[in-house]
């Protein structure tokens, strides 16, 4: 996968692109067309490629295929290749942050979307994200607590004994979707924010059997600026955590 991954940023018109969705996510490919100034059908290839080294993601909304930044990946090509040869402080230069303004209007529009593939089965990946003791290796280490039924309780609490998230079960259908309201109550800069809505998507990949594909979409953060920013950059180690843990047994960290 790594090789996918550098082949698909040794091309300038491939970054290009990323920049541009590093801009301003959930973009058109009409509207991608605009900086590279080729025709539709080469744009399509180069997110083609893309989208095929898991770079980008896409949602369709309404009558219209939306595409997204997938900053997962390049995460973890920064823990492979980077973090053991740079110093600490060289991770705010990688830090990926998408401007949380975009330029369309769909109602509805997911705004973050982050995706990675792990080689275990929908039913291994609910069972942990639903269960505390593996929560607690993976998810900056909180261990989760609900009931798990529509409308109950969704809270993380850290290993100090305090409650770092709360929130509610919008939906649930084990082991493919989860919806949650999120509410962040460890950072104080995230105070004032209102509940914003983090989807967890579970699905066996179409062409690998035994490999799933989790994405998770954070939306509805209009008025919670601080809460996205800071899922913006925990997602991608969640999801590289969680993929370490279900396929090696070990904790990234």
């Amino acid at each position: 996968m790594d090789n996918e991954i550098f082949k698909a940023l040794a091309d300038p018109s491939r970054r290009t692109l990323l920049d541009y969705l590093h801009a301003s996510d959930g973009r058109t490919l009409s509207n991608l067309c605009i900086p590279l100034h080729m025709t539709r059908f080469g744009v399509m290839k180069h997110l083609h490629i893309l989208e095929e080294a898991g770079l980008v993601a896409t949602r369709k909304i309404g009558r219209e295929k939306l595409h997204y930044l997938n900053s997962v990946p390049i995460r973890q090509i920064y823990d492979r290749w980077v973090s053991k040869y740079a110093e600490p402080w060289a991770i705010g230069l990688t830090s990926l942050k998408n401007d949380l303004e975009s330029e369309t209007n769909m109602e509805n529009k997911p705004r973050h979307v982050n995706r990675i593939a792990i080689k275990a089965t929908p039913e291994q990946v609910w069972q942990a994200i639903t269960d505390p003791v593996k929560t607690s290796k993976f998810w900056f280490n909180c261990a989760v607590r609900s009931d798990w039924e529509p409308g109950s309780a969704f809270e993380l609490w850290g290993p100090e004994g305090k409650k770092r998230v709360e929130g509610s079960i919008l939906g649930i259908d084990p082991p493919h979707k989860l919806v949650l309201s999120w509410q962040y109550l460890s950072f104080p800069e995230a105070a004032g924010d209102a509940p914003s809505r983090v989807t967890w998507e579970i699905a066996a990949h179409g062409d690998f059997a035994g490999v799933t594909l989790v994405t998770v979409v954070h939306e509805d953060f209009e008025q919670a600026m601080n809460s996205a920013n800071i899922l913006e950059n925990g997602v991608p180690i969640i999801l590289s955590g969680l993929k370490t843990l279900l396929e090696t047994g070990s904790a990234l960290t």
